[in-house]
């Protein structure tokens, strides 16, 4: 599960890359957020970390590209007993 800020990073990003066709710079995403820029880089490191971001040059925002646009969603488990649960149960 993402932090806030790593979140709402991740859909600033999303939503430059398509409707600005471009990623952010490090300024506008300090604009953006409000938090400086070591909370920002530790966010974007973390999203990397998850596999939602590939930054392979550190220096530059610009140069990310995005793997996943939206948080990962855990599906629920599936019972394991068979039908009867859902004549008990609902």
């Amino acid at each position: 599960m993402l932090a806030d800020i790593e979140r709402k990073i991740l859909r600033i990003l999303y939503n430059y890359s398509a409707g600005r066709r471009r990623m952010p710079s490090m300024d506008e995403l300090m604009i953006k957020t409000g938090k400086t820029q070591k909370d920002i880089t530790r966010a974007l490191i973390n999203l990397e970390d998850q596999l939602y971001i590939i930054w392979d040059n550190k220096k530059l925002v610009e140069s990310i590209r995005i793997l996943q646009g939206w948080e990962q969603r855990e599906k629920p488990a599936r019972p394991t007993s068979g039908n009867t649960d859902y004549w008990t149960q609902y």
